[in-house]
């Protein structure tokens, strides 16, 4: 058994090469070998959000708070709100992140694979975050 007592990990911002805004992660558990879970809070301010990406063995998303937007490529943009449970499939090339005039906070969950759990592409613009 592992307990991190609340408070004992520090926040961290993300890499800006990922993510538009200010985005602050808190992590919530990294399970040792063999198993592959990672866990985190993800607090985007209003505007900020996520690179486009994917996820080698998908990712759950879980809404606690705010208001945001996800889109997965092809299909329109949709709201998420707390209580909002979201699976983005493996390879899934998605982003996803606060809306424009309230901050949101999620907890993501993903599997790592060979080390990786995210695969980071082209970053959102404005004119796709708007969707015009």
């Amino acid at each position: 058994m592992i307990i991190h007592p609340a408070g004992s990990r520090p926040s961290s911002r993300p890499n800006p090469d990922y993510f538009t805004g200010t985005v602050r992660m808190d992590p919530l558990m990294s399970a040792p070998a063999p198993a592959r879970l990672n866990a985190l809070s993800v607090t985007f301010e209003p505007g900020a959000r996520t690179a486009w990406h994917t996820h080698p063995l998908g990712q759950t998303l879980i809404v606690t708070a705010g208001l945001g937007l996800a889109q997965k490529e092809g299909d329109p943009i949709q709201t998420i709100r707390p209580g909002d449970v979201i699976w983005f499939a493996p390879g899934e090339k998605h982003w996803h992140g606060a809306s424009a005039d309230c901050a949101m906070t999620h907890i993501a969950l993903q599997e790592e694979l060979d080390g990786s759990a995210a695969d980071w592409l082209e970053k959102v613009s404005d004119a796709q975050y708007s969707g015009t």
